[in-house]
């Protein structure tokens, strides 16, 4: 099963659950916006790393599921980036796919700090991170992230939050997502849209989809 951990390190070729949410009780994203805003800073910190099957941002925390690209692309993307020859003995990929991760939230914050006139950090200190080892963690992480709208209270059916993948992986538009691969994964749209009638549990409430 998955192996949770703040610090273990991302892997090339390896598919992980990220998470990571706002300091306190500050709000990550206060208007449409910053939703599009992070979105668009996600791709272009770590689209050089990763790509995504699945993400859902929500007003105080983001989920992601996320596959490593392979060593060889990574060690290009580093050369790439760093404008100097990857070296085994001085470099760690791990690192490099780290750092991009770590760019994306510096970044937004930045951004977000100088739009609403605040200070300090906005993130938690760490991105938590999952390793989908089987089929049936891979299954459970596309579950999870879709079914977050619901169990937060932000709406009552999966497919009905603007901000995240679930709609995207059905639509025909072109996508940076993993849609093929996770759709391949169910079998087709009808199995993928079954999936994901399972029960949503709520703190005190269950919605039955």
């Amino acid at each position: 099963m998955k192996t949770e951990d703040y610090h273990q390190p991302l892997l090339a070729g390896n598919t992980y659950h990220l998470f990571s949410r706002a300091v306190g009780a500050e709000k990550l994203f206060k208007d449409e916006e910053n939703y599009f805003f992070f979105l668009r800073k996600l791709k272009q910190h770590t689209d050089c790393v990763c790509q995504f099957y699945t993400y859902s941002l929500l007003p105080n925390h983001f989920h992601l599921l996320a596959r490593i690209k392979t060593a060889e692309e990574i060690v290009l993307a580093f050369q790439q980036v760093k404008k100097k020859q990857f070296d085994e003995k001085l470099h760690v990929l791990s690192d490099f796919i780290m750092e991009r991760f770590s760019n994306l939230l510096n970044s937004y914050t930045k951004a977000f700090n100088k739009r609403n006139n605040r200070k300090g950090a906005l993130f938690i200190d760490y991105i938590k991170r999952s390793l989908a080892k089987e089929d049936t963690d891979f299954a459970t992480f596309i579950w999870y992230v879709h079914k977050n709208a619901v169990h937060h209270g932000y709406t009552k059916s999966i497919g009905d939050w603007k901000f995240d993948s679930y709609q995207s992986l059905l639509s025909e538009r072109s996508t940076n997502l993993l849609r093929k691969e996770v759709i391949d994964f169910f079998g087709n749209k009808e199995q993928y849209i079954y999936f994901h009638r399972q029960p949503v549990h709520l703190k005190n409430d269950i919605i039955d989809l």
